[in-house]
């Protein structure tokens, strides 16, 4: 949606009017780059990213098609949909993931971040890990044949949900393992609070966080 066919769309034009055209480029390049790179992108490379006065002009460039940007680790970003949006579209069941590839996702998710963490292996708020789950710890837990879940991590790794990585240890099949995929990257600091929510409720459901946090949603939601 960034261009038309007579250049950027009308709807920037009102931002995009206030910059120099060198200014301009930066950001819509910056655009471009936060939107559809596979990555987050290091703010170094991109002067709309580093300079915080351009990079509110490209915040609110996304601002205007449901977008917001995503700061990761500190030092790159990408962009997700703001949280307002995101509400909307999960009210109105809008590319639900099936149950199953939510299943492995979440299996993923907690062998490689949720586990490490907890061990200590892991710190800071992200889902970068060194610590993939092998391919037979999905067949293991997973209740379907393995046909449906390796269907499921196909689907996922189309999505940039899951990636390869290399294994390691024994007991992976054909030598495979998984690690959290980019696109994760894309959650806003909400959606990563309540996806790691979701991860300790299921992964340790009688735990006193897990207790505080049925709590929390009960009161949110004005239960006795």
């Amino acid at each position: 949606m960034i261009t038309s066919t007579n250049g950027p769309h009308p709807i920037f034009e009102p931002i995009l009017a206030e910059l120099s055209e060198q200014h301009r480029d930066e950001v819509l390049a910056a655009f471009a780059a936060v939107e559809y790179g596979a990555a987050p992108v290091p703010e170094m490379q991109m002067l709309a990213l580093r300079d915080a006065t351009l990079r509110r002009s490209l915040q609110r460039l996304l601002h205007r098609v449901g977008r917001t940007l995503v700061a990761v680790g500190g030092t790159a970003w990408t962009s997700g949909y703001r949280d307002d949006i995101a509400a909307e579209l999960t009210a109105a069941g809008w590319n639900a993931l099936p149950v199953i590839d939510r299943a492995v996702l979440v299996l993923v998710l907690v062998h490689s971040v949720a586990i490490s963490r907890s061990q200590g292996l892991l710190s800071g708020d992200t889902w970068t890990s060194a610590y993939p789950t092998p391919a037979e710890e999905l067949f293991r837990y997973a209740q379907p044949g393995r046909g449906d879940v390796r269907a499921a991590l196909q689907r996922l790794r189309a999505a940039g949900l899951v990636q390869l990585a290399p294994t390691r240890g024994r007991g992976s099949v054909g030598g495979t393992a998984y690690l959290p995929g980019p696109q994760l990257h894309r959650l806003t600091p909400l959606a990563r609070r309540a996806l790691q929510h979701e991860l300790i409720l299921a992964a340790a459901p009688n735990s006193p966080l897990a207790t505080a946090i049925r709590a929390r949603r009960a009161h949110s939601r004005g239960e006795s």
